[in-house]
């Protein structure tokens, strides 16, 4: 399971992380030496303060996309083998994972129409917005 996040890729991210964390580390050195020197201010100070909160942000952000890949690869072998269960013939796992995969649309379905008797005010306020958007048209 934790082989996944030995791929090229995940070895390049683990890099990445790595030297981003480190980095928040040196920065927040940095500026806590700049906020002690006679032309340092409040400004390095805070600066000082922040940097470790940023190191702290990227690990908690390692963490989390190293669990959410986790997660997926665990998913898609669950729907794997219960699509391999099913005996279900000229399906492909693929085709049923994809099939078995939520997905939201791009674009929302449009509201129900709003009957004038059931919101009337409601209704006002619609009838309102389509006359404001034929005076932009126009």
């Amino acid at each position: 399971m934790l082989r996944g996040l030995l791929t090229p890729r995940w070895l390049l991210l683990h890099l990445l992380f790595i030297v981003a964390t480190i980095a928040t580390g040196f920065f927040a050195v940095w500026q806590w030496d700049r906020a002690h020197e006679a032309g340092g201010s409040f400004q390095n100070l805070g600066y000082a303060l922040q940097w470790p909160l940023f190191g702290a942000f990227t690990i908690f952000l390692w963490i989390r996309i190293a669990r959410m890949d986790l997660e997926g690869r665990a998913e898609e072998g669950t729907a794997a083998t219960e699509a391999s269960e099913e005996d279900q013939p000229g399906e492909a796992p693929e085709e049923e994972i994809a099939r078995t995969r939520r997905r939201r649309p791009l674009v929302p379905p449009p509201a129900p129409r709003v009957d004038p008797d059931e919101d009337p005010e409601l209704a006002e306020y619609n009838r309102y917005l389509a006359e404001l958007n034929k005076a932009e048209e126009r």
